[in-house]
């Protein structure tokens, strides 16, 4: 890995072009991975850190102590008095620029000193209890399940229908195929805001509205998982097929047994695109479902923000769940990326 990132135009010495381009590689992994990494470590800050300012890199949390006759654990501070000397107290309430404060070897006496002689301390703390709460309080691992189950039986169906669609329109002669193929692509120019009602009162007419397969059966057929598919399988020889047809094959196994296994980069590259599709959807699954043991995680994420109040330790965290699965289907079939791609456009 490292070899190859050293590589330069000329074996042995570098210019001008060798550094620009470490420059830009280094500065688009910094733009992509600093807003990532902060999120991670956000995720495993406290609620008051999250909203203290200015923000702090470690994550941590304000020390407490068990203090004689008080209920709950106060925080520590260190209090700097005007002769500069210091004292470490535990605050037992703030009431605008005035704190009641206590010395921890003398719990019994309070006084009040203004918050300017104040300094909390802190220490470096993890809250993972930003991962198991919303599991519980929210149902979190029910929307888990629901995106799962949506985005696992919509990719797959999108495999089968478009590859079938791909399938035909590349090996098959009839009249009006480039129309139909024309057609197919047009529709990519339609936005979705315009099909929306149309296509929901399709769902409510299903009697899907309000159900999972009213998610996944909508969005099955993409234009783009065609022309993909299309473009790919121009590239295998008809004389393969025309073999298969001679030794007495069926168009089914044709499609099954050669076509397919032949195009796996093209639909490895599908199969990531309609990943991230299904998993980061939230338009169309707000508009279909309205039961809360119905929505996806996308949904389950907007819930975390009221009109008043902003949960953003919890929606961190589970930003970051919902990052994983897409970051690990990628990691295993991104060596086809760049090869599906390319052959795509290959006739």
């Amino acid at each position: 890995m490292i070899a190859f990132l050293a590589r330069t135009r000329h074996p042995g010495r570098t210019d001008i072009t060798d550094w620009l381009a470490w420059g830009w590689a280094i500065l688009g992994t910094l733009v992509v991975a600093i807003p990532i990494a902060w999120a991670v470590i956000s995720s495993l800050k406290t609620e008051a850190e999250i909203n203290s300012f200015p923000p702090a890199l470690v994550p941590r949390a304000a020390q407490t102590i068990t203090v004689e006759g008080q209920e709950k654990p106060l925080s520590v501070w260190i209090r700097t008095a005007p002769d500069g000397s210091e004292q470490t107290v535990a605050l037992v309430r703030r009431i605008g620029l005035s704190a009641t404060v206590l010395d921890p070897s003398k719990p019994e006496e309070t006084f009040r000193v203004p918050v300017t002689e104040l300094r909390q301390l802190k220490e470096f703390h993890l809250q993972f209890s930003n991962y198991t709460e919303p599991m519980k309080q929210f149902d979190f691992l029910r929307y888990l399940w629901n995106t799962v189950f949506v985005t696992v039986v919509a990719t797959v169906l999108t495999l089968l229908l478009n590859s079938m669609a791909a399938f035909a329109l590349s090996k098959y002669r009839f009249a009006g195929r480039n129309a139909m193929f024309a057609l197919i692509l047009s529709t990519m120019m339609i936005p979705l805001s315009v099909i929306m009602v149309p296509a929901f009162m399709v769902i409510v007419g299903l009697n899907l509205a309000d159900n999972l397969w009213g998610v996944i059966l909508s969005t099955v057929s993409t234009p783009t998982g065609v022309f993909l598919l299309r473009q790919y399988m121009l590239t295998i020889p008809d004389d393969l097929i025309e073999a298969a047809r001679v030794d007495a094959a069926s168009e089914f196994r044709i499609y099954w047994r050669i076509v397919l296994p032949l195009c796996a980069p093209a639909l490895a590259v599908l199969a990531i695109f309609s990943v991230i599709w299904r998993w980061n959807d939230f338009l169309w699954p707000l508009i279909v479902l309205s039961s809360p043991e119905n929505y996806t995680l996308q949904i389950g994420l907007s819930s975390l923000q009221g009109q008043f109040n902003v949960q953003w330790h919890y929606i961190l965290a589970m930003t970051v769940v919902t990052l994983l699965p897409v970051t690990v289907v990628f990691l295993f079939l991104q060596k086809y990326i760049t090869e599906g791609v390319a052959s795509s456009g290959v006739k």
